[in-house]
C-alpha cells in the first residue's frame, strides 16, 4: 500500500484543493499511489477498477491511514457501457472533472511467435482503446473545468525504445503516446492539457505476477539505470502532481520520462530480455 504524505511532498498540502480527479486502475499499485497523493494534497478523488474487493480495500486502507476517502466505482474500460455509466455518476457527483489520470493496464510476458490473437487484442484493447473509451467520455466534464483541466496517461520507454516479450504492450502505449499528442492538439481550445508520463522499474504486486519479476531479479535492473534505480509508486505520483500542477500550465502534447535515464541506455527490458534471447 502505497504511503505518500504531504510531508513527504514538494508540493503545497493544499495544492489540488477543490479539484476532481478520476484515475482509471486506480485500485492498486500505482494507480492508488496516484490517487492517495492527490487526496493528501487536498481533491476529491474518483477511482475505477474492475474488481469491487480491489476497490472496496483501497478505500477502508486509505481512509484507516490517512483518514481521507476515495469514491469509487467499478468499471472496465474494455465495456463502454461501464465507462459512460462512471462518467454519468461523476456527472451527478462533481458535474465537471478537472483532471483524468489513464492509469489502467494490462501486460504480460508473451513473445510474438507464440502471442494468440485474444492475448494481443486484450491488452491493445485495455491500454489503447480504453484510453479512447475514458478519455471521449470524460470530454464534456472536463471541458467544463472552470481553470483548465489536464489530462496525464501513463506509458513506457518501450512505447517508443521497444523491449522483448512484450510487444503488445508497447504498441498500444505507442498509440496512447499519438493519441496524447492528438488529443492535446483538439482539446487546446477547451483549455485540457493532455500529457503523458513514462514510468520508471515500480516494483508493484502487478509487476511481480505479470512480468514474472521479484525482488532479486528486479535488482539487475539496477545495472542499467542510471540513476534512482527501480523506483516506487510515491516517486511516479510526483511527477503526475507536476504534469497537473498550476506549474506545467504551459505543458501540452509532451511526455515526461521519470525513468532514470534508462531508455538512454537501450531500455531495462530490451537488456534483460537479451539475456534470455541469448541463452
Amino acid at each position: 500500500m502505497s504511503n505518500l504524505m504531504s510531508e513527504d511532498s514538494v508540493f503545497k498540502e493544499n495544492l489540488f484543493k477543490g479539484k476532481k480527479v478520476f484515475i482509471t486502475g486506480g485500485a492498486t499499485g500505482m494507480g492508488l499511489g496516484f490517487a492517495q497523493a492527490f487526496l493528501n494534497h487536498g481533491a476529491e478523488v474518483f477511482i475505477a477498477s474492475r474488481k469491487e474487493d480491489k476497490l472496496k480495500q483501497a478505500a477502508e486502507e486509505t481512509e484507516k491511514k490517512f483518514g481521507k476517502k476515495l469514491i469509487w466505482k467499478t468499471m472496465d474500460v474494455r465495456d463502454n457501457e461501464t465507462v459512460v455509466e462512471a462518467i454519468e455518476f461523476l456527472n451527478s457527483e462533481w458535474g465537471e472533472l478537472d483532471i483524468l489520470v489513464n492509469n489502467a493496464a494490462g501486460n504480460f510476458v508473451a513473445p510474438i511467435a507464440s502471442m494468440s490473437e485474444n492475448a494481443w487484442r486484450t491488452v491493445v484493447d485495455i491500454v489503447l482503446d480504453g484510453t479512447f473509451r475514458v478519455s471521449k467520455a470524460s470530454y464534456p466534464l472536463l471541458r467544463k473545468a472552470k481553470n483548465g483541466a489536464s489530462i496525464v496517461n501513463i506509458i513506457a520507454n518501450y512505447a517508443w525504445n521497444a523491449a522483448p516479450f512484450v510487444g503488445h504492450s508497447g504498441a498500444a502505449k505507442a498509440g496512447v503516446l499519438n493519441l496524447t499528442r492528438t488529443l492535446a492538439l483538439e482539446w487546446a481550445n477547451d483549455n485540457i492539457r493532455v500529457n503523458a508520463m513514462c514510468p520508471g522499474v515500480v516494483l508493484t504486486e502487478n509487476v511481480k505476477q505479470n512480468l514474472m519479476l521479484d525482488e532479486k531479479t528486479a535488482k539487475t535492473f539496477e545495472d542499467y539505470i542510471p540513476i534512482g534505480g527501480v523506483t516506487n509508486p510515491e516517486k511516479m505520483a510526483q511527477q503526475v502532481l507536476y504534469l497537473c500542477s498550476p506549474a506545467a500550465d504551459v505543458i501540452t502534447g509532451d511526455m515526461l520520462i521519470a525513468d532514470g535515464g534508462q531508455w538512454l541506455v537501450g531500455n531495462a527490458f530490451y537488456q534483460m530480455g537479451k539475456k534470455f534471447l541469448d541463452e
